[in-house]
């Protein structure tokens, strides 16, 4: 087993401090934690969010994802000089982020103005084993001179206050002047939130503790003998609201604060390594390939994914940014049922059902959404969050925070949101099996998502036409009959019916609509040309040379020359739409039209979003175009990891993280399944020797080893499983090896 990667930074730079805070960020699925450096910088974005914890600052504003009071900020002082790369100067930086333990540690020598130098070493982590848990520790060993140090640190909530009545403050004290504790609660919501945290010092050591504009702070003070190091370490509980626990948040903060205190950093560190290391053993993507940024980059993608995913409460599902962030607020959208949820699935099932459970919980609030639209059924909404309801459709004040969905057309337009649940429930069902779940959650997910859309249609002439809709392109608006939406939408009834039959379900007046919406429903097909209309209008405007965007690092860079309004005349989309639908159906045409469409639409797509060059990567894998794949690939794992000092200020790329593992399982593994077997028909990159990963298919787990000449299967648990390889079937009841 090759090592899990680091994430690493050895020079420091202003430039990309924030960057780094998403890249390096800590999370268990319940917490999340921004890398902030423990010293304060101008621009430094901290952030610590909670699952579920979202606020509306104002009926004129969008409903986010809510940063709660600070526990990493440190000011430090060293015989009067504050500890900063600012006041005194790094001789030697590095900073890593574990992704194998989860622990992010930093090492500095700071050089303060006298020429004396010190030796920080900072570690951090938040639990795996218990998911209210931070805990940091600093170690500093003067190396020149005995000097004091004083260390003030504690919960500090105003560095939120930026966010102007976002949370107010309930309590604040000293217990057993010791532990210090708040409790705050969100302004509109009314989410409750207690934190609690103590400080470990030597005994020698003044302590004292002080409250001061927002911030309940302790006081450190020790003296630093030369070549001897001082330990302090900080463990920190958060409890909410929504925890649903019989005792309180605040009882329940303190209580855990008091149980760990004695336990100490590395005993709690190595508990949740523990953790860290059954993760991956379970669910790592091991690459060999000549080029180790692959490996790194599918890390990264599972790190992510497992630090954002909240496995604890199905009342909860994963925003855009994860928890690494406050990029378009924090809000929940279609991504983590298409791009993310078959991660889990195909690894953990369980969790994969838990993400469909929060989008059953809202299922009255989608209809009410459908009803307010004037239609039947079930209209989930285009961005969500802990209550279910469409928060896009609020205005928002002017805000200097990048790729916030404020557009009202999308929560209106954007319907395909509806069918990509509905496809996730069908996904999830043909690979569990589970009939517990589909006879009842499940079948109703599909039945009211199937109402939805035959009460979505037009007739014209006969045909059902769904018009008016944003398909996965949102460059283009307001279209009639997107491709994706019309066959996604053709997939929602077609398997509601189905299942509607399979478990004896008698709405025979939905049962009738479904069968002449399924007869009616008008599908785009391919022209004289092989290509498969994206929309009515789409083949008939202009085209434009998209090269030099097309080339760019920086997103977005299309709209500095060109209005929405603009692009939304021309060929030009920003991310893959028929290409997704030829993803998600790669049997729906023949391979020529597949190849045709995918290079028809590859040269009109500026790739302005974290999943289309993915995406496209699998579809051209499939195609045997394998330079192309590999290279889209390649780029599609730097959309948070590469040159773009800014790319991810306001957090990681969520959906990125599931595409990345996407490619490698359905692209360059190129596994396919149906109800009854699965077929594997690899085409590796030149530059992989080798690809193992596990996969776990009705109830059994596969490990799968695909080499360039030979497919190895091992059955490690469930049922035999049938696997067609070359145009033959075997039936894996053990292990089987296959020449290729």
């Amino acid at each position: 087993m090759n090592e899990v990667n680091m994430i690493c930074e050895n020079e420091f730079d202003l430039q990309l401090m924030n960057k780094y805070a998403s890249l390096m960020a800590l999370g268990n699925g319940y917490l999340g934690l921004r890398s902030c450096h423990e010293e304060d910088y101008e621009g430094q974005t901290r952030g610590m969010y909670v699952a579920g914890i979202y606020n509306q600052l104002s009926p004129s504003q969008m409903t986010k994802i809510v940063n709660l009071p600070d526990l990493v900020g440190m000011e430090i002082e060293i015989n009067g000089d504050i500890f900063s790369n600012e006041s005194g100067q790094f001789e030697f930086y590095d900073r890593k982020l574990n992704m194998l333990t989860g622990e992010l540690i930093r090492e500095v020598i700071w050089k303060n103005k006298d020429g004396n130098r010190f030796h920080f070493l900072f570690q951090r982590f938040v639990s795996k084993d218990d998911l209210h848990l931070f805990a940091s520790k600093v170690t500093v060993t003067a190396l020149d001179c005995n000097a004091l140090i004083k260390i003030k640190t504690g919960i500090n909530a105003e560095c939120v206050s930026q966010e102007k009545n976002e949370l107010t403050e309930e309590l604040v004290k000293i217990l057993d002047k010791r532990i210090m504790h708040g409790v705050y609660q969100t302004t509109e919501s009314n989410h409750k939130i207690a934190i609690a945290t103590s400080c470990i010092s030597p005994d020698q050591s003044e302590v004292s503790f002080f409250a001061l504009n927002n911030q309940l702070l302790t006081s450190i003070t020790q003296e630093l003998v030369v070549e001897k190091s001082v330990k302090f370490e900080k463990i920190s509980s958060i409890f909410t609201s929504n925890d649903m626990l019989r005792e309180e948040p605040a009882a329940a903060s303190v209580n855990t604060v008091q149980k760990y205190l004695s336990e100490g950093y590395d005993k709690l560190r190595d508990s949740t390594t523990i953790k860290w290391q059954d993760f991956w053993k379970q669910k790592r993507i091991e690459i060999t390939s000549k080029d180790k940024a692959d490996q790194l980059g599918i890390d990264f993608s599972l790190y992510h994914i497992e630090a954002m995913t909240p496995i604890h409460d199905d009342r909860m599902s994963i925003g855009s940014r994860g928890l690494t962030g406050e990029g378009n607020n924090g809000l929940i959208f279609w991504n983590t049922e298409m791009f993310i949820s078959p991660f889990h699935l195909f690894t953990e099932p369980e969790i994969s059902k838990k993400l469909l459970r929060y989008r059953y919980h809202h299922i009255q609030e989608a209809k009410a959404n459908a009803s307010l639209s004037g239609y039947e059924g079930a209209l989930f909404p285009w961005a969500s969050a802990f209550t279910g309801k469409e928060e896009s459709l609020k205005s928002r004040e002017n805000s200097k925070r990048s790729n916030i969905v404020q557009n009202a057309k999308l929560a209106k337009a954007c319907e395909h949101v509806v069918a990509d649940i509905a496809f996730s429930v069908v996904q999830y069902y043909e690979n569990t099996l589970d009939e517990s779940f589909m006879a009842s959650d499940g079948l109703e997910l599909l039945k009211e998502t199937a109402r939805f859309w035959v009460s979505r249609t037009t007739d014209k002439g006969g045909d059902l036409f769904i018009k008016n809709v944003i398909g996965p392109d949102e460059f283009t608006e307001l279209v009639d009959n997107n491709a994706y939406t019309n066959y996604m939408a053709f997939f929602n009834v077609q398997n509601a019916m189905n299942f509607m039959d399979k478990y004896n379900d008698q709405d025979a007046e939905l049962a009738q609509k479904c069968k002449d919406f399924l007869k009616q429903l008008y599908l785009p097909q391919p022209n004289d040309e092989n290509i498969i209309p994206q929309d009515d209008t789409f083949l008939s405007k202009p085209e434009i040379d998209l090269t030099e965007y097309r080339q760019s690092i920086t997103s977005r860079e299309i709209l500095l020359d060109y209005s929405l309004e603009d692009l939304n005349e021309l060929q030009v989309l920003k991310q893959a739409d028929v290409v997704l639908l030829l993803y998600l159906f790669p049997d729906l045409f023949s391979t020529e039209i597949v190849k045709k469409n995918l290079e028809y639409y590859e040269e009109r797509t500026v790739h302005d979003t974290p999943i289309s060059k993915s995406i496209h990567a699998i579809v051209a894998a499939r195609c045997d175009y394998p330079e192309e794949a590999y290279q889209l690939f390649q780029e599609g794992c730097l959309i948070d990891l590469g040159p773009n000092p800014k790319s991810s200020d306001e957090g990681i790329h969520a959906a990125s993280m599931g595409v990345n593992w996407l490619v490698t399982i359905f692209g360059f593994a190129n596994i396919s399944m149906d109800i009854n077997r699965l077929k594997i028909d690899p085409k590796l990159p030149k530059n992989w020797e080798k690809i193992a990963f596990p996969f776990l298919w009705q109830g059994s787990r596969l490990e799968i080893t695909i080499a360039k000449r030979t497919i190895t299967i091992t059955k490690e648990s469930g049922p035999p499983v049938s696997v067609e390889i070359n145009g033959e079937t075997y039936n894996v009841t053990e292990k089987i090896k296959v020449s290729l």
